[in-house]
């Protein structure tokens, strides 16, 4: 199919070329994608402290940037989660790029808040609309191993999210700081057009399984959020978990820079990125690790409830070490347990509302990273950033405890 009949719903001419791909090609393509977009809208993280410098910006402007991206990502979830259904997946993901390159090279360039804000707002965008196009797209060339597919769906995720702040704080000491690391990710973007645009893509979905019946562009209009009701009890858990777990990352990705720069004593943008991506990379690696059970996603729970109290400890006492050993028991903790509550999600939903559903489940996931980050940011004005960061952790360990016993009497009732 070409790239137009896809945008305008059409069947593919007869005869029409293009690079028919082998499934494990499509398969890194549908993962790479996703995984690119999201270290180009984690590239800021360790670059926070520079841009409050340069733009005069305080805590509460940072946390501003910072939820633009996610609140635009979850508009963009809300109105296009089911677009791929429509336009097919790799349209989706074309599109999701160039809104992504358009964002990066926007926020490079920014010269104040609403400039980086609107940069942000792009970059959203087109994460929420690869998100269920890439998810959709590894689960139907996946269609034996559901599991493998959700994992290589939350590896490319947390991955993508983990690498961004490394990547940024490396390419952050070459020459224009702040905008060398967004224009270069922009060259690996305008790269991976490349094979998405000679791709032979596959029919959308819901052309194929609508009897031959051409959808119109009123199928791409914003869905009321809904979910069957076989999978509504794993779609709220999943969500969750998911909200608390994002709240930590929120954290780590937006004002944790900063706290962890002093807590360890440096200023070096590349180990600052490091720090920050610690907790996303043990969640991205804990993918790779077979385990299972009833009791796992309580267990890690628990676990990262534990490193956050640990985090704190850390702060309160400047232990270097106390804080990586913290921020790899979070990360660990919450990619089991969140891959426990995501596989079955999964495998509840019917494969034609998967991108739907994984989308839905995204949005309320993501608000974990918006309000608790704007709550925090707006205390770390008033208390202080320490003051503030204690009484994050404090709440959010109360929660995780709570949510823990629920998913363990759950268990054990199954059990």
């Amino acid at each position: 199919m070409t790239i137009l009949s896809e945008l305008r719903m059409r069947p593919a001419l007869a005869g029409s070329r293009g690079w028919d791909a082998s499934r494990s090609t499509r398969l890194v393509l549908a993962g790479a994608t996703l995984f690119v977009l999201l270290i180009g809208a984690n590239l800021a993280t360790p670059l926070y402290p520079l841009l409050q410098s340069s733009l005069g910006l305080d805590s509460w402007a940072v946390s501003i940037a910072f939820s633009a991206y996610v609140f635009s990502l979850i508009a963009g979830l809300l109105a296009a989660g089911h677009w791929s259904d429509h336009i097919g997946r790799r349209a989706a993901l074309l599109i999701a790029v160039l809104l992504g390159l358009a964002g990066g090279v926007l926020f490079g360039a920014a010269q104040d808040l609403l400039g980086l804000s609107l940069g942000r707002a792009l970059q959203g965008l087109g994460v929420a609309l690869a998100t269920g196009a890439s998810s959709a797209a590894l689960r139907e060339l996946l269609p034996s191993r559901p599991e493998w597919a959700s994992r290589f769906t939350l590896f490319a995720s947390s991955g993508g999210v983990a690498a961004g702040p490394l990547v940024g704080g490396l390419l952050s000491l070459l020459p224009e700081h702040t905008r060398t690391p967004f224009y270069l990710h922009a060259v690996l973007l305008l790269v991976l057009l490349v094979p998405l645009t000679v791709l032979r893509a596959r029919p959308a979905i819901a052309f194929s399984s609508n009897d031959g019946a051409t959808p119109t562009v009123k199928a791409l209009a914003p869905r009321r959020p809904s979910v069957s009701r076989e999978a509504r009890s794993q779609f709220w858990t999943a969500s969750a978990v998911g909200f608390l777990s994002f709240a930590v990352f929120g954290f780590c990705l937006s004002l944790a820079p900063g706290y962890f720069a002093q807590i360890v004593g440096t200023d070096s943008r590349p180990l600052i990125g490091l720090l920050a991506g610690l907790t996303l990379a043990a969640s991205a690696l804990s993918q790779l690790f077979r385990a299972g059970g009833k009791f796992l996603a309580p267990a890690g729970l628990l676990v990262l409830a534990a490193s956050l109290g640990l985090l704190g400890v850390a702060g309160a006492t400047g232990s270097g070490w106390l804080l990586v050993v913290s921020c790899l028991a979070a990360g660990a903790g919450q990619g089991l347990a969140f891959r426990v509550v995501f596989n079955r999600v999964s495998l509840a939903v019917e494969p034609a509302k998967h991108a739907q559903i994984v989308s839905t489940v995204y949005v309320l996931t993501y608000l974990g990273s918006a309000f608790p980050v704007l709550g925090l940011g707006a205390a770390a004005a008033r208390w202080g950033l320490p003051a503030a960061i204690l009484g994050f952790i404090a709440l959010v360990v109360t929660a995780l405890l709570a949510l823990s016993a629920v998913l363990l009497r759950g268990a054990l009732d199954r059990r």
